[in-house]
């Protein structure tokens, strides 16, 4: 968070984070429960995301489509690896197919994902003063409304639970006291006053309670298990929905990967945040469903699309297209020979900006018509670049002036 903080728009990132948080704490005070909140503003992420989320199902379908071509030309240049990139962005760009459509929405996903943790860890508090004895805590990096009952909760490390699980604790601290640090390191001291600026906003606790006892770990690890098994149920739900060998190695080999990635993260992350994307997941799977069961996607719509792309005419336009257009260009005037001046004709006439010469020199004698100093040094020097050397005159009897 430190280092978003520094870059040029973090402003607009802070909107974002204090915006989610308004909202969730708003749903909290109609509510009350700090999990179904969380839920609740999940679906509502996912209801303005679904357009994004569409689209990602589509541009990953419209890619499955034309696989086959692709291995035919990775098959067809596999000794020339630059041709063989060459034709596949030619490829992509008469298919109209952007090899980043399935990416860019999941990847708008992760700001949320972040702004989301930003809002559900514990605050972060700063003390007062930075030397000498302690005598109070400043709130640091908070994005709820500083009057709302969320808030007042959040900060005191109660009304957190849900479904047997603290929210602000993680799988990696079920089951213990964890000793709470102000940004310098050092622990907090309790009783102490907690001030947004000049406002007194709560009194600082040295611990967050996380329970105490294996028991109390199931709870967490059963959401663990469940987010790593929705994450892997609505990938394999797509890869099943795909025919045999439209997915690439890559997509296939990121496919398996995520869940263990994400179980990594969900590990340490405070449970609120796995409750949030376990809810995201199971929206993925419903939507992806439904979706099916429509025949927007699956074998039949994968069919239809490969007809779409063999029958439309090549897209000219586009940011990709213009960018793929723009880099072929760019290759071609690298790998083109540089033309320079043209090159002196025979028969005299010399290239353009040959001193004391040209083509409206005088006529002589000579064989080749070109009579001027110009004409003669265009064409009458040797391989080395020396003028040729007269010829030694002869002797009346045949041979020449020394005697041979």
């Amino acid at each position: 968070m430190r280092l978003l903080a520094t870059l040029p728009w973090s402003p607009l990132f802070k909107a974002l984070l204090d915006g989610i948080g308004s909202v969730l704490a708003w749903i909290y005070g109609i509510v009350g429960n700090y999990g179904v909140s969380i839920i609740i503003l999940t679906i509502l992420i996912r209801v303005v995301l679904l357009p994004l989320g569409v689209k990602q199902i589509k541009s990953m379908q419209a890619m499955q489509a034309i696989q086959p071509k692709v291995k035919e030309i990775q098959k067809k240049y596999k000794t020339n690896k630059t041709k063989a990139q060459e034709e596949t962005m030619k490829l992509y760009r008469e298919s109209g197919v952007n090899p980043l459509g399935g990416c860019l929405p999941l990847l708008l996903q992760f700001p949320i994902l972040i702004s989301m943790y930003a809002v559900i860890r514990p605050p972060q508090v700063i003390p007062e003063p930075l030397t000498g004895p302690v005598t109070a805590y400043q709130i640091h990096n908070n994005h709820l409304p500083v009057h709302s009952d969320l808030f007042r909760n959040v900060v005191s490390h109660q009304g957190t639970d849900f479904l047997l699980l603290n929210l602000q604790c993680s799988a990696a601290l079920a089951g213990s006291s964890v000793p709470l640090k102000d940004t310098a390191g050092n622990p907090i001291r309790p009783g102490l006053e907690l001030k947004i600026g000049d406002e007194t906003v709560g009194t600082s606790q040295a611990a967050l309670d996380c329970g105490s006892g294996l028991p109390v770990k199931i709870p967490y690890f059963v959401m663990l298990i469940l987010m790593v098994g929705t994450t892997f149920y609505q990938q394999r739900q797509m890869t099943k929905a795909s025919p045999a060998g439209a997915q690439s190695a890559q997509q296939q080999a990121i496919l398996k990967f995520m869940p263990v990635m994400f179980g990594i993260f969900g590990f340490t992350f405070p449970a609120g945040l796995v409750v949030y994307w376990t809810t995201s997941n199971l929206w993925q799977i419903g939507q992806q469903a439904a979706l099916l069961r429509a025949g927007h996607i699956g074998p039949d719509a994968l069919e239809r699309r490969r007809q779409e792309i063999a029958n439309k005419p090549a897209k000219s336009g586009g940011m990709f297209s213009s960018m793929i257009a723009r880099a072929e260009a760019e290759r071609r005037r690298r790998s083109d020979p540089p033309t320079g001046g043209s090159t002196p004709a025979r028969g005299g006439s010399s290239a353009k900006g040959t001193p004391r010469g040209g083509s409206g020199s005088k006529p002589s004698g000579s064989k080749g018509g070109g009579g001027s100093k110009g004409g003669s040094a265009a064409r009458g020097q040797n391989a080395k670049g020396r003028p040729p050397q007269r010829p030694k005159p002869k002797k009346p009897g045949g041979g020449t002036t020394d005697g041979s």
